[in-house]
Formats: structure tokens, sequence, C-alpha cells
């Protein structure tokens, strides 16, 4: 499709990271913007300072795995701008599962899958049908991630397996669109080629109550400062890749109507390759004997 000044794009996670690097580059092509987030204080922040650059913005609080406020946030969306063009299901969490996979609390599968997977599945029932019938031009660009979306790094198993999902459930919403005509097109997006500074991290600031650990972490959740810091020290100097580079990247994808927002990463390329390999040969998963799970 051809972004144009005057339609509306939503995003979700939009008060943060990707989320707003989207929504401001969105507003730079004189789009509306909806924005979407769990974080009231930083969606206020983020509100405000699209709209003092100049964009036309409406915020909303929304946690994305509660059906009933996606959906609301579809009816204020149309209540206040009429139509929707671009939806981008990007909002995400990290677990905070710890140990091997037989050791992780039911909860924190509960949590991730209930934003990963099911905020993007609330999304497109709130949205889809509404933007199908309006006959217009729309995009929707779902978030996943090389870890789980190309294959999974084990340490961070719950999360993957939640990405793994939201590229199957694209692929079939790409070809549920191209069976009924739709002038909508999908996307499936993998931020990279290298690490994001993003609030990923910190996902935990933000569990509900209903989803609480029900027993102490061993270890205490780590920034990624922190984390960069262990990296370097073990001599590992760690990429990374602007918020900015991704949603230009977004951008680009949807104006081409390109399926996979796939950057070109040799690293990626070679997980592709040896997870095909191994699928195609019936051999067992070597790829992954490299990781270590201490």
């Amino acid at each position: 499709m051809d972004l144009r000044a005057g339609q509306v794009a939503v995003v979700t996670g939009a008060a943060s990271g990707i989320g707003l690097a989207m929504a401001r580059r969105f507003a730079a092509e004189g789009l509306k913007v909806v924005l979407a987030d769990v974080e009231e204080a930083a969606l206020d922040k983020a509100a405000a300072d699209l709209r003092a650059e100049g964009a036309d913005v409406h915020a909303r609080v929304v946690d994305v795995g509660v059906r009933e406020q996606v959906l609301e946030l579809a009816e204020s969306a149309y209540d206040t701008y009429g139509a929707v063009h671009v939806l981008c299901n990007n909002a995400g969490v990290g677990s905070g599962a710890e140990g091997r996979m037989w050791e992780h609390e039911p909860n924190d599968w509960q949590w991730a899958f209930a934003v990963n997977v099911w905020g993007v599945f609330h999304g497109v029932q709130a949205f889809l049908p509404r933007m199908i019938k309006s006959g217009q031009p729309g995009h929707v660009v779902n978030t996943s991630s090389g870890d789980g979306g190309i294959a999974p790094l084990p340490t961070a198993s719950v999360y993957a397996v939640t990405k793994a999902a939201v590229v199957t459930l694209t692929e079939s919403l790409y070809a549920h669109l191209k069976a009924e005509h739709a002038r909508v097109g999908a996307s499936v997006l993998f931020p990279g080629p290298h690490m994001l500074r993003t609030g990923l991290w910190e996902s935990h600031r933000n569990r509900p109550e209903r989803y609480a650990k029900q027993r102490p972490r061993r270890t205490p959740y780590r920034s990624l400062a922190q984390w960069e810091a262990a990296m370097r020290a073990a001599g590992n100097e760690v990429a990374f890749t602007p918020v900015e580079e991704v949603a230009d990247f977004v951008v680009a994808g949807i104006r081409a109507d390109r399926f996979w927002l796939l950057p070109e990463s040799e690293h990626s390329d070679a997980q592709i390759r040896a997870r095909a390999h191994s699928m195609l040969e019936r051999a067992n998963p070597t790829y992954l004997e490299s990781f270590v799970l201490d």
C-alpha cells in the first residue's frame, strides 16, 4: 500500500522502543497515530512528545492480553478517526522464566502468551473485519523475533515459543487475506539485524498480579546495561540496531507489500539454513547444541 497523509496507524507497545519509533515514523509520513500501551506514564509522555512534533495522536492505555481492552481500543480508534489503515501488533514481554523448561512456572507461560500471542490475535479480530470491509488499502505488521521466529534461543524458550507462534499466525493471516481478495496485506517483523535497546528487558515492571510469579526468582532480573557490561567483560562487543532503522524498514516493507520483514544478516541466514537443512535431512537439531544452558 502507499502510505499517505491522513491515513491512520495503530501501534501497540507504542510508549517506547520499536513501537514509539514506528509511531514517530508514521507521523513523519503524515499519518494520524493511535498509541496503545500498558504503561500510562510512558504513554502520556510519548503522546505529548509526538504532539509537540506536530503529530495528530490518540493515546489509550491498553493491556493487549485482555480482549475487551483491545476491542475498546478499536472502537476508540474508529470513533476518533473513522478508519484504520495500518495495524502494528507490536506489544511484547519477556516471561521472566528461569532454569530448564520443566522448571518454569505456568504463570510465566500464561503471561507471555497473553501478550505476545493472544495480544496479536485480539488485534487481528478487533481491527481486521472493519479494515477489510472498508475496501481501502491496509496493512498489518505483527512483531516476531529471530528468537523463535527463526530458531529458538533455549535460554529464553518461553519467549521463543510465543514468537514462533506469531510467525505461523501471520502466515495463516496472509493466506486468509489472499483468499478473501482483501486489499489488506500482512507482514511479520523480525527487528534487527542486531540487538535493540528496548524496554523488553524490564518487562517485569508491568507484570499483572494475575500472572505473578509464584516463587521468588533465584537470580535478580538483569537489565540490558548489566547484560551488555557482562558481555563486554567477557570480551564480546554487542552490536545494536537503532530502533529508528527498524521503523524505516517497516515503512519500506509496507510500501513494497513484503511479507518477510527480515533484515539481511549473515547470522540469521546461517540459522535459517541450518534449521532447514536439519529438517530436510531429518537430522537432529545440532544447531542448538552450541548454546550453554547453565
